[in-house]
């Protein structure tokens, strides 16, 4: 088994010079460093993650806590988070916690006795139990989604963007709209998207059924079941639907169709997410881009940023969109 000693004899320099290339901890010529690179390849060493860890105080673990591991979205973000973190040596841990309100809370307190160096969570439901666990982290802590009082957050501006995007249905003739949202204990794609159609709805005095107000679960199935219900529930047809994700909205547009509705021409929708599919479905959908990989960076970003200065005090970011205009309206 190859050692830090033989890393040294190959390179031509000292074991010290070896170990501070490999902890990132001290001054290295270019020239040694790439003749340590170079023993390191030519070995194919792999320095030791517990002796690394003991000598740094540091796992090089950071934990990213995921409401749905499935989901296009997350996958985004794990990837800008991993592409980040790796650049600077670090792993990530996933943790999926299937929309589970108590798996995300224990997570939160499994990853801390895993001794990761950091916490990210992408947050779905805002509760007590939820803020006392996250009040008890003793490594740095990010929220990704939701705005938690007194954590750091990286939230997106749900708010402002379903104002917009209703505005764009309202722009284009349409006074009927339904919405197909989810539950509002999440209170970024629950609650605030919802309270922006409603409160842009009563701007411009929309028409409006309780009828047309659904709730689903994230999936497409929820929005076809929704789409059902709006159909057949209510005696009045909207022109419009606004689905608070492309997944739902995806499938709403399956049940229009199996119901020869068609899109745009006899009833317009929109969704939220920019997912793959939307590009691709017929016709391809009106939805809001809200940069998921780049959020992962910047919640990368910032994780650094805490593991240098653990005092820092704790800030919330509202990161950019931008409407992304499609043939579905």
């Amino acid at each position: 088994m190859t050692t830090i000693k033989d890393i040294a004899r190959l390179a031509n320099v000292s074991r010290t010079t070896v170990s501070r290339y490999i902890n990132n901890n001290g001054y290295v010529s270019e020239e040694a460093r790439k003749r340590i690179i170079k023993a390191i390849k030519e070995t194919g060493y792999i320095p030791s993650a517990q002796a690394k860890s003991l000598r740094t105080k540091r796992s090089s673990v950071i934990g990213v806590i995921l409401p749905k591991i499935s989901t296009e979205t997350a996958s985004r973000v794990v990837n800008g988070i991993n592409g980040e973190l790796s650049k600077f040596g670090f792993q990530t841990l996933l943790a999926n916690t299937q929309l589970n309100d108590e798996k995300e809370i224990e997570y939160i307190k499994l990853m801390q006795g895993q001794q990761v160096d950091g916490i990210i969570l992408l947050a779905t439901n805002i509760n007590d139990r939820l803020l006392e666990a996250v009040r008890g982290v003793k490594v740095p802590f990010i929220s990704l989604g939701q705005d938690l009082p007194g954590v750091t957050s990286i939230v997106y501006d749900d708010y402002n963007a379903s104002v917009e995007l209703t505005e764009h249905l309202i722009e284009k003739g349409h006074r009927k709209i339904a919405f197909i949202g989810v539950d509002e204990k999440d209170r970024a794609v629950g609650y605030l998207r919802k309270k922006a159609f409603l409160d842009t709805c009563g701007k411009f005095d929309c028409e409006m059924d309780e009828e047309w107000l659904q709730t689903g679960d994230f999936s497409y199935e929820s929005g076809y079941e929704a789409m059902k219900k709006i159909l057949t529930q209510s005696k009045v047809r909207p022109t419009a639907i606004f689905a608070v994700t492309d997944r739902m909205a995806i499938g709403a547009i399956e049940y229009l169709k199996e119901s020869n509705i068609s899109i745009p021409e006899d009833m317009a929708i929109v969704g939220i997410g920019a997912s793959d599919l939307s590009k691709y479905i017929t016709p391809p959908l009106t939805t809001v881009d809200y940069f998921n990989e780049e959020a992962g960076k910047k919640a990368a970003k910032y994780m650094l940023v805490k593991l240098e200065n653990k005092n820092i005090e704790y800030e919330s970011f509202t990161l950019n969109y931008r409407l992304v205009v499609r043939n579905s309206v």
